[in-house]
């Protein structure tokens, strides 16, 4: 027999901020601020601002985690998620939902898996619109499915570009931000599959996509968001960040 997951019946382990709060401190920054953790390999004189943009306080992260557990309503407000096949993407909605028990992800091992908008209603909150993946097995009607909702969508607050932390940023990754670009849509890119990636080769990542975001960008939200759906590292953090977005946290204290 198997013994029980941590953190109750059916739920993760550190799927909750309850959970992560119990690990050793320095354990527990590297879930939470995972891009921070990042942040002590920089060689000296390396700008360190964009790794701490966003940097909400305990308090902040309690009130997303609530918005993204068990609720009713009609929300107005909309986030996207977007990026290629295979990039995790499902399975970050997955994990950011795992507090919801009814709210059902289908994940799958075969790339390309989602061929239509599937919409996830937080609350009366905002609603999360989960893409087909572009590239490899995208659904023919791909661009003028999703470049007709990113246009026509008046209150699509925010759009979540996901790249896979391992790779980095593709030819059609680049596609994607210059279609974003062009119709003038706020984005944030969230690398993926963080736990995959050994440490230099994700903060070489990283560095260069800093360095596109700054120089060829002009849409794209400075700081990145680093993810392991398997950890939980970053989770947590970007639910407040899309709590933050659709207006949901009166103010966003330090921590």
């Amino acid at each position: 027999m198997l013994p029980p997951r941590a953190g109750g019946a059916g739920r993760p382990p550190l799927a909750a901020l309850s959970q992560v709060l119990r690990l050793e401190r320095s354990r527990r920054a590297g879930v939470v601020f995972p891009l921070q953790k990042l942040e002590r390999c920089l060689a000296p004189g390396v700008d360190t601002a964009p790794f701490r943009l966003f940097q909400p306080g305990l308090a902040a992260l309690q009130r997303a985690e609530a918005l993204f557990t068990s609720g009713r309503g009609h929300p107005i407000d909309y986030v996207c998620f977007i990026g290629r096949s295979n990039v995790g993407k499902s399975s970050l909605i997955r994990a950011l939902f795992s507090l919801s028990p009814e709210v059902e992800v289908r994940v799958s091992k075969t790339p390309g898996h989602t061929k239509k908008m599937n919409f996830f209603k937080v609350g009366k909150y905002f609603t999360l619109v989960d893409m087909p993946g572009y590239g490899y097995r995208a659904p023919q009607d791909f661009v003028e499915m999703v470049e007709a909702y990113l246009q026509e969508r008046r209150n699509l607050k925010r759009t979540f570009l996901l790249v896979d932390g391992v790779v980095g940023l593709q030819k059609t990754d680049h596609v994607a931000v210059e279609m974003l670009e062009e119709f003038g849509i706020p984005y944030v890119m969230v690398l993926t599959k963080i736990d995959r990636a050994a440490r230099g080769l994700l903060l070489k990542n990283v560095l260069e996509i800093q360095e596109f975001v700054k120089e060829k960008t002009q849409g794209c939200f400075p700081q990145l968001f680093l993810v392991s759906s398997l950890e939980f590292s970053g989770v947590h953090l970007l639910r407040c960040f899309v709590a933050h977005v659709t207006g949901n946290l009166p103010a966003v204290e330090a921590s």
